[in-house]
């Protein structure tokens, strides 16, 4: 599969162009959260996602930033490798100091 990386994406397209594969992690004060991972159905249990989650983590890298995760197969992906430091992970956690207010 033939992998296309933008700034903040890496995605793979079928012969019609559609987007089969992708990882979105936008970047925001060095640091880059991947927050969206999608395959389609036909190359799931193949290790698609967890190549696009290992290419998105690479290249955050290589630019200097540090990775956070808010993706909930990217947030398993992390726990399975540790050798990948995350900085942040989880949607609510990132954000706001759960200590200081009652959610």
């Amino acid at each position: 599969m033939e992998y296309i990386t933008e700034y903040d994406r890496i995605y793979a397209t079928d012969h019609a162009g559609n987007v089969i594969a992708e990882v979105t992690f936008p970047a925001k004060d060095g640091v880059s959260t991947i927050d969206h991972t999608f395959v389609d159905s036909s190359l799931r249990g193949q290790g698609v996602a967890g190549r696009l989650v290992k290419l998105a983590a690479d290249k955050i890298l290589a630019e200097g930033n540090k990775i956070a995760a808010t993706c909930s197969y990217a947030v398993a992906w992390f726990e399975r490798h540790p050798e990948y430091h995350l900085v942040c992970s989880g949607p609510v956690a990132c954000r706001i100091d759960r200590r200081k207010y009652k959610l």
